[in-house]
């Protein structure tokens, strides 16, 4: 059986990694000066409250070195590695990992490691991830689960909002006059990230739950053919608004009769560009 990688920012929960045998590679959150990540850990709940305090964290990508040492450890115990990396249209993580695996691979040709840009991020990263050992759990190859995500990663949607502008600020993807314009009107934008991976914006709406409702909205827009399918799994995330992200998860429940959400809490990689306020729903549909 493969070895699967992934990242930290895929935002699942610890129990998911640990059962299904993921290997993670840690990027680093640097807040107030102090790097976390690497045998360094930082409280999320602390995290977000520094956040609503006023600071500004920061986050640092993996280099090739540091994944080349991750799979030099893994090759020993495993000849196939499948990674799948946070989009590269918000992050150059996956350039230098598989640069990374490239070197191993130079030194070890009996080896095989794939490395695939999944085009998603946060929990849409997670849960092609899901998909992924799901695949191996019924014992299909590298290759063929390889070939699926491939296939399927356009089919990752993603829709999130925020209920403070100046999240998006602090994390840097708008100006503070824009943050401060939008404030004063009570404009909540609705986000997805589009077919090259990148965050582009879908709506504005006022208010906070019309912007909630407004991702449920989008979800049976882009649901498609899958809107028929009892059994779909989606994934719901927040940063340190957990009632929020409850809301949109029964508000789904309610529309389409899906039972299988999953709900977690995004980390400090993803956090730090979006704040405390972020709702994220991810799903799979038919375009995105």
């Amino acid at each position: 059986m493969f070895k699967l990688v992934t990242e930290n920012c895929s935002d699942m929960r610890h129990e998911f990694y640990e059962e299904n045998d993921i290997e993670i590679i840690t990027l680093t959150t640097i807040l107030d000066g102090v790097s976390y990540g690497h045998g360094k850990d930082l409280d999320v709940s602390e995290f977000y409250k520094g956040m609503r305090a006023g600071s500004k964290p920061t986050t640092s990508q993996a280099n090739p070195e540091e994944a080349k040492e991750i799979f030099e450890r893994l090759i020993k115990d495993n000849d196939e590695i499948l990674y799948l990396g946070m989009s590269s249209g918000i992050s150059g993580t996956v350039g230098s990992v598989t640069l990374g695996a490239q070197m191993v691979m130079d030194e070890h040709p009996d080896k095989k490691i794939i490395c695939i840009d999944t085009l998603c991020a946060s929990i849409g990263q997670g849960l092609i991830v899901w998909h992924a050992a799901r695949l191996r759990k019924e014992g299909k190859s590298i290759d063929e689960v390889a070939q699926w995500v491939l296939d399927n990663r356009q089919n990752i949607i993603h829709v999130f909002t925020v209920d403070d502008l100046y999240d998006l600020w602090r994390g840097g993807r708008v100006s503070k006059t824009s943050a401060a314009i939008g404030t004063l009107a009570g404009i909540k934008p609705v986000l997805h990230v589009d077919e090259a991976g990148k965050l582009v914006p879908v709506e504005k709406v006022r208010g906070r739950k019309k912007s909630l409702l407004a991702m449920v909205d989008f979800m049976e827009e882009h649901m498609g053919s899958r809107k028929s399918d009892n059994e779909i799994f989606y994934t719901v995330a927040h940063g340190d608004c957990l009632e929020d992200a409850e809301f949109v998860k029964a508000e789904v429940e309610k529309r389409f009769g899906f039972k299988n959400g999953y709900m977690s809490r995004l980390g400090t990689i993803i956090g730090a560009h979006t704040g405390p306020t972020l709702v994220v729903l991810c799903f799979m549909g038919d375009v995105r």
